[in-house]
């Protein structure tokens, strides 16, 4: 790493934001399609589909770090985290073209769900390849508490940018209302259009940013001696990390929060669709407020932080999320939601939507960065720095949105019978009844135990500027022994041997 890092300019940061389109685009897909694709139009069980997305998750559970490990340790010319971005962008395309159009037999439910589980896996892994460098990036372009905040708050923009813009274009041009498919989510050509047009947009974002970034490289943290570990002494660094306290409040808020937005997101359609009987234009609506919604969570995020600080501002936004989410279902159910032939639904589903990715995108930028303010405190007390293995687990955590939410979706539209195949009006009014009494108590429940886990949380504004000011006169300190040290080498001087220095940070 150069001893002189250039400021973090406009460039930079639009450039580091834009990269995470690529995952926008990919989660947004998993989010509100992928299920409703394969369990309505392909035909696959609910249930099935739900349970090939879960056991791609537990792959994920395994790939995620040794990736986040593999990136940390790896010593090249361009650095620690460009030849993982770089090697991603075209088998993620190619393999994302392919998960909506399957080239198989799709009546056959066995190969369809094979088919379905080894592509999500093989989508996975390869996003995780870029998505888990890239965001660890943060960690190293800067070190100030609030700039972490603002620079995340850039890519979880354009990350939901991506997949709205994508969302959008599904439901106005790929999938919309036709009079061979007057419900145009229904309409399986329109998948494989919006399959190859995603494709393309993931390959673009991962080449721009991390070419863009590439002058970038001298200035980023490098393994400075490149050594062989034995497997024990690899496996008892990771067991060293990972048993952080903080991280392991973090770690377990973002689980729980990504399982309670991936029960909503996977639910969105249905209830949009089914329960207040939607069509695509109106859905259209819905989706344009967001473009909204993202830009305001880039700019509130920080605010918040820098008032009230990072833990107080996440357990803010969850007590609200507790309530919110449910709101309308909950407030339908008891009589006191606009009926579905109102002129007032739409206008305020619009407004409640909206606020709702308000919080969501929040939620993701402030969690961020506060894993980003660990990497100093491990770094203090382990001497390493593992921004990729801890990027790893928020990765990990992300892909829990569409993995155990996706599958606790279908397990409960499994258990309320809800039919399959059938048009908006056609669903027996018991089967949206259990829906919705049961959507509102799992978001409620997940919100809060995501509230008392970060709780946990210690790491203050204070903390990190201590941390930093440990980390900067140890690395001093050590220029200094490494000097005197060097004195023995040198002609008519006589050897130096410098006193041993305290362990600061222990």
């Amino acid at each position: 790493m150069s001893a002189v890092v250039p400021p973090i300019g406009r460039r930079v940061r639009w450039v580091y934001g834009f990269g995470s389109v690529a995952y926008g685009v990919k989660d947004n897909g998993f989010s509100f399609l992928l299920m409703i694709f394969y369990s309505q139009v392909l035909g696959l069980s609910p249930a099935l589909a739900g349970l090939a997305l879960f056991l791609a998750l537990i792959f994920d559970a395994v790939s995620d770090p040794l990736v986040g490990f593999w990136s940390d340790s790896t010593r090249s010319r361009w650095g620690r985290r460009h030849p993982f971005m770089y090697f991603s962008a075209l088998p993620v395309a190619v393999c994302y073209y392919f998960l909506w159009s399957p080239p198989i037999d799709i009546s056959n439910e066995t190969h369809l769900f094979f088919w379905l589980l080894g592509s999500t896996i093989g989508v996975r892994f390869l996003i995780t390849l870029y998505e888990i460098p890239s965001t660890s990036l943060v960690a190293e372009l800067t070190a100030d508490y609030d700039d972490r905040t603002r620079l995340l708050g850039y890519r979880y923009m354009f990350g939901w940018y991506g997949g709205l813009t994508m969302h959008f274009l599904a439901f106005a041009v790929f999938l919309a209302d036709s009079e061979a498919f007057p419900s145009g989510v229904l309409d399986p050509s329109g998948y494989s259009t919006y399959g190859l047009v995603a494709a393309i947009m993931i390959f673009l974002s991962i080449v721009i940013s991390s070419a863009g970034l590439h002058d970038r490289i001298p200035h980023l943290h490098q393994v400075q001696v490149r050594k062989p570990r034995p497997l024990k002494q690899v496996a008892s660094d990771l067991r060293d990390t990972l048993s952080n306290r903080n991280f392991l409040a973090l770690f377990f808020a973002a689980v729980v929060s990504a399982v309670a937005t991936g029960v909503s997101t996977n639910f969105n359609l249905y209830i949009n669709t089914y329960f207040w009987e939607f069509r695509s234009a109106d859905i259209q609506w819905i989706t344009a407020s967001l473009f909204v919604s993202a830009v305001v969570a880039m700019f509130l995020a920080p605010v918040m932080t820098a008032r009230w600080d990072k833990k107080k501002s996440a357990m803010i936004v969850y007590a609200v999320a507790m309530v919110w989410f449910a709101m309308p279902v909950t407030m339908r159910l008891l009589g006191f939601w606009p009926g579905n032939d109102s002129t007032l639904l739409l206008p305020l589903m619009v407004f409640h939507q909206s606020a709702e990715v308000t919080m969501l995108v929040i939620f993701g930028i402030v969690q961020s960065s506060m894993l980003a303010d660990i990497v100093e405190e491990n770094e203090l007390r382990y001497g390493r720095r593992e921004e990729g293995l801890f990027f790893a687990a928020r990765t990990f955590a992300l892909k829990a949105t569409s993995g155990v939410g996706t599958l606790l979706a279908g397990i409960i539209l499994q258990v309320i019978q809800f039919p399959r195949g059938v048009a908006p009006g056609e669903v027996p009014a018991e089967a949206l009844f259990k829906l919705g009494v049961i959507y509102g108590p799992v978001l409620a429940v997940l919100f809060l135990t995501a509230l008392i886990g970060i709780s946990f949380y210690r790491i203050t504004r204070r903390d990190h500027a201590d941390n930093l000011d440990i980390i900067a006169r140890r690395e001093s300190e050590l220029d200094v022994q490494d000097a005197l040290a060097h004195t023995d080498s040198i002609p008519g001087l006589p050897a130096v041997h410098p006193p041993e220095l305290p362990d600061l940070g222990r």
